[in-house]
């Protein structure tokens, strides 16, 4: 019988996909071989680094323009087969040495590229770490989200001061965020101003101005101080139900949030940008 090669046992060992008696010899194997124990090692680390890049993958937030792509595709149509074209069916399986071979070949793949990972030196960064301003930027988008989260559900305390006080609104964001501003009108949008409150996001104040439709739906418009900051363009940005379109200018950091349907996001935020 044709043995299966070292790296292939290795990766099977790993997965723990073999007999007591193999796992036995080989952990003998490794402890006694230098050169098992270098294989083992690098397709341990191999499967290490591969793990921490697709868990780095899954952290990336969906698209909010990917989304609302999906959302608005139609089901493909489905058409009735012409009982003229009826067909017997005709059922394809395996035999047992097919899927051995099959087996084979997906362990040989799996520990190639496990062993190709393990290749790279232990010190190469899988990829570049984030910023500090690109970590600030990130808690600031999660904190916004699970605010409004909070607040766009209570329309009863959902503002602090009325639509009636913008004297009093302007002094207050103000002085408190940073930042001037001017109160948008969003009427165009469906828009109604309600008022405005002030939360904490990555442990700066944070200025709020609520919108709501006739739907219900509330809309707020974010700003936050951020100097040395790089003016740059929209990006969207989704979290669960939560969709939010930010940007920076002029030592500030802005967000337009709103329910993830609401497909004006985008639309909103360039009126904003301009009339802010």
């Amino acid at each position: 019988m044709k043995k299966t090669p070292l790296e292939v046992r290795l990766s099977a060992f790993m997965d723990g996909e073999m007999s007591r008696e193999e796992k036995e010899e080989l952990e003998k194997l490794i402890a006694s071989d230098a050169d098992a124990r270098r294989i083992y090692d690098e397709l341990k680390h191999g499967s290490d680094v591969g793990r921490k890049a697709f868990d780095e993958v899954l952290k990336e937030p969906v698209p909010l323009a990917l989304v609302r792509s999906i959302k608005s595709t139609q089901p493909p149509k489905t058409r009735e087969p012409s009982p003229r074209l009826t067909r017997q069916s005709l059922k394809l399986a395996p035999t047992g040495k097919q899927s051995l071979a099959a087996a084979l070949i997906l362990f040989v793949v799996g520990g190639g590229i496990g062993y190709l990972f393990g290749m790279q030196p232990a010190d190469v960064p899988v990829g570049a770490p984030p910023t500090p301003t690109q970590l600030m930027l990130r808690n600031w988008l999660d904190d916004i989200a699970a605010y409004h989260r909070i607040y766009s559900r209570q329309p009863q305390h959902m503002v602090e001061l009325q639509a009636s006080q913008l004297d009093e609104i302007a002094k207050w964001l103000a002085s408190t965020v940073g930042v001037k501003f001017n109160f948008p009108d969003l009427a165009a949008d469906g828009l109604v101003f309600q008022g405005a409150r002030m939360s904490v996001a990555a442990g700066k104040p944070v200025g709020q101005l609520i919108y709501k439709n006739l739907d219900g739906d509330v809309v707020a418009i974010c700003f936050t101080k951020t100097d040395g900051t790089a003016d740059d363009d929209f990006s969207e940005t989704i979290k669960d139900d939560i969709s939010i379109v930010s940007w920076h200018r002029n030592g500030a950091t802005y967000a337009i949030v709103g329910p993830s349907s609401n497909a004006m996001l985008d639309q909103i935020a360039n009126r904003v940008s301009s009339e802010i």
